[in-house]
């Protein structure tokens, strides 16, 4: 096992040697550049006196790339399953070190940076991520449809769906505690690694910080093995996921207040708004919307409630003490069957209407206007009463949660 130390210029460690920092970099096919960037990371660590270690996480590369790296001093750690994502965490169970630093090896990243990361992970971060707009982006570095467009707006999103302090969600040169990495329990396979880790940190109350870092066109001679819009798509998904406030509760709440405020006006009549005249068909969109919006909320509790019981997000204390409540499912049973007799007996005003007229409606519309709300009503009661059932399944072997703090 070869680590680095300033007084080893041969890379010859001793039995068991103390690794402060290992640096992780993922690799296929990386021959071009690989030899240059476990270089620079070498004399760096001699530079500054870091005691540390050089993994080449290999995911299949069939150019040679794992003997340049070893010939180099660099620890090759073969990883089988492709995948960004795999070729890191396969590299990262093999670190030494306290700390961990990742980046790519296709001269990209000036791994003379170092130190600023390691800075900040011994006053204590848990996370330290690399800014490439506050460092500099050289012409060519970055295209222009992400510098601009692509990590900026995924940046911003991020920032607020977890209020973390980083302005460069996407860079791929970071470090961590390896201890707190492992308390991540990182989920995703693919591009989304980067962003998963940020949101899963944020989460769990975990200390983020920034630095900023360059980056430089890649020396690899050949395209990418990243698709930008998959690669955004994975980023933008995977946020959504680990928000159940931002993709079921907040939607599904102003959809139910649009729905229910809508319906409430046009129940007296239309409204017009200009020349613009809303009536019944307005009030039918109006109505489905409370129906979906219900749905959504319902699915953010039920999703909140198994991200809990599989470890993905701590416990939420509100949530926890809501379905803590034995009752609970009797009293959503309840609420779901006084909406259905309410929406029934709602719907018995324009039969009775129509009997008296000798079932011929003179003005169908304004039976509508009783029967839409009435159906809505009992269509939503009804998905109440099943919320109530899918609740007592997820409940059923559940062990109680221990309440801690909760971002998602």
């Amino acid at each position: 096992m070869r680590t680095i130390h300033a007084q080893d210029l041969d890379l010859r460690a001793a039995d068991e040697p103390e690794v402060e920092l290992s640096i992780v970099m993922p690799c296929l096919n990386e021959a071009r550049t690989v030899g240059a960037s476990v270089e620079e990371v070498r004399r760096t660590l001699i530079a500054n006196s870091i005691p540390g270690e050089i993994i080449v996480a290999d995911n299949g590369s069939t150019d040679g790339s794992q003997k340049i790296a070893e010939t180099l001093g660099a620890r090759v750690i073969p990883v089988k399953t492709r995948g960004y994502s795999n070729a890191l965490q396969g590299g990262i169970a093999k670190a030494r070190g306290r700390y961990v630093l990742i980046g790519d090896p296709d001269g990209s990243y000036d791994f003379t940076h170092i130190p600023r990361f390691l800075e900040k992970l011994r006053k204590g971060f848990d996370l330290v991520v690399g800014n490439r707009f506050k460092g500099g982006i050289a012409p060519g570095a970055m295209k222009p449809l992400h510098r601009y467009i692509g990590v900026p707006i995924m940046s911003a999103i991020a920032r607020i769906l977890f209020r973390s302090p980083c302005g460069d969600h996407h860079c791929g040169l970071r470090a961590f505690n390896k201890s707190s990495f492992e308390r991540l329990d990182l989920r995703g396979n693919g591009w989304e690694f980067n962003s998963e880790m940020i949101a899963r940190a944020s989460i769990l109350g975990m200390k983020i910080t920034e630095v900023p870092t360059t980056l430089a066109p890649d020396g690899r001679g050949r395209p990418p093995h990243l698709r930008s819009f998959s690669a955004g798509w994975q980023h933008l998904r995977m946020m959504l996921l680990y928000s159940p406030r931002f993709i079921f509760f907040y939607p599904g709440t102003l959809i139910i207040l649009f729905g229910l405020i809508t319906m409430a006006m046009l129940m007296t009549g239309p409204w017009f708004i200009g020349s613009i005249r809303l009536n019944i068909i307005t009030m039918l969109y109006a109505a489905a919307a409370v129906i979906v919006g219900s749905q959504g909320l319902m699915f953010g509790v039920l999703a909140k409630i198994y991200g809990m019981s599989q470890g993905i997000f701590p416990a939420s204390p509100w949530l926890v003490r809501i379905t803590r409540s034995s009752p609970l499912e009797n009293r959503l049973m309840l609420t779901g069957i006084l909406m259905i007799v309410i929406g029934l007996l709602g719907a018995v005003i324009p039969l009775i209407s129509w009997s008296a007229q000798g079932f011929i409606l003179e003005a169908p519309l304004e039976a509508l206007r009783i029967l839409i709300p009435s159906i809505t009503c009992v269509m939503v009661g009804c998905q109440v009463i099943l919320f109530s059932f899918f609740l007592s399944i997820l409940r059923m072997r559940q062990e109680p949660e221990k309440t801690g703090p909760s971002r998602a």
